[in-house]
């Protein structure tokens, strides 16, 4: 089975930005560095050489990888207008264990998580709980230390 993966149109043309300048730019970077290395002598014990072909075996990898993801991207629609959490939403939660309201969340697909700015993928165990959910639902998430409950206060698009 093929892995989709769920994205906004931003975070898709990042991506396609990222693979561009990998191919050329950064491709022309490295081969410079390798050729650079060359000139000093004995590949056997040039440490420069072995760093920079290091650093294109990273970048081929890399390559792969965002030919991958664009390759299976599914460009979700933040536009849709629903009751219910999906991709693209901003949740507040309760915790209902403690009564403490969490700050605010941004249900995104797992390309853009990124828990310092609270962007929680749908694919987390969190993010698998609220999807789908209304305002005034609870929902569960298994955690290492147990189940924790939360009520969603408010969703927005």
């Amino acid at each position: 089975m093929v892995k989709e993966f769920k994205m906004s149109r931003e975070r898709y043309e990042e991506l396609k930005k990222e693979l561009d300048y990998s191919k050329t730019t950064r491709a022309d970077e490295i081969a410079d560095l390798i050729k650079e290395a060359r000139g000093f002598g004995d590949l056997s014990e040039n440490s420069e050489y072995d760093e920079a072909k290091n650093e294109q075996g990273k970048l081929y990898s890399r390559i792969a990888e965002l030919e991958d993801i664009l390759l299976h991207a599914v460009i979700v629609d933040e536009a849709e207008d629903s009751d219910k959490i999906s991709i693209g939403c901003r949740v507040v939660v309760t915790n209902l264990d403690n009564g403490k309201q969490l700050p605010e969340y941004r249900i995104v697909g797992s390309q853009e998580a990124d828990v310092m700015s609270r962007a929680v993928s749908e694919d987390s165990p969190f993010g698998k709980a609220l999807m789908g959910a209304k305002a005034g639902d609870e929902v569960s998430v298994e955690a290492p230390r147990g189940v924790i409950r939360y009520r969603v206060d408010k969703i927005e698009r």
